[in-house]
């Protein structure tokens, strides 16, 4: 086992990191009748997140629902909040920023976005729902360098759609430099 640690308002909290791919998450319930984010099945990559509150989003409109919960996740890893395609299937309702970003140093509930694609049908949630799955991920620091050009590549400036499927019609993105 190795250890990483982390910064918690001047403590230190110490996360043991197995050598199985698992990383010990701190979980803060602010319901009781809530339970924490948990996997449904062995394997799975994301711990299903509940709301903690009844919600009805009108078609086309989004909200912000709570958890319940909130985590501390050691330095070095993110939690990205994803959506649940069961729901995404049955109601059109899915994460509007998806992935949502919970970051190490993040100590707040964990709020999911959700939003009601459905251009008819309101879409009814129930406390105690499964909203949202939280992936725990490591995650690597850039450190960026400005430079002139850039090293030619193969794909070059090639994008949205560029690699075939779709392409830009021409005159669609306009190319702005914006002055000092």
């Amino acid at each position: 086992m190795r250890h990483a640690s982390e910064r918690t308002g001047g403590s230190v909290v110490d996360a043991e990191v197995a050598a199985s791919g698992t990383v010990e998450v701190l979980v803060r319930r602010l319901d009781d009748g809530l339970p924490e984010p948990c996997y449904a099945h062995p394997g799975d990559a994301g711990a299903d997140l509940v709301a903690a509150e009844d919600v009805e989003l009108a078609p086309g409109t989004r909200t912000l629902v709570r958890t319940g919960v909130a985590i501390a996740l050691p330095d070095g890893y993110v939690g990205l909040v994803h959506p649940r395609s069961g729901l995404a299937a049955r109601l059109g309702v899915t994460v509007l920023n998806a992935p949502g970003t919970v970051d190490a140093g993040y100590r707040g509930e964990i709020l999911v976005n959700l939003v009601n694609h459905d251009p008819d049908r309101p879409a009814r949630i129930s406390r105690g729902d499964r909203i949202a799955q939280l992936v725990v991920q490591r995650v690597e620091r850039a450190r960026f360098h400005v430079v002139a050009e850039l090293p030619e590549s193969r794909r070059g400036a090639g994008g949205h759609g560029s690699t075939g499927g779709f392409t830009v019609p021409a005159g669609l993105i306009e190319t702005t430099t914006l002055e000092g």
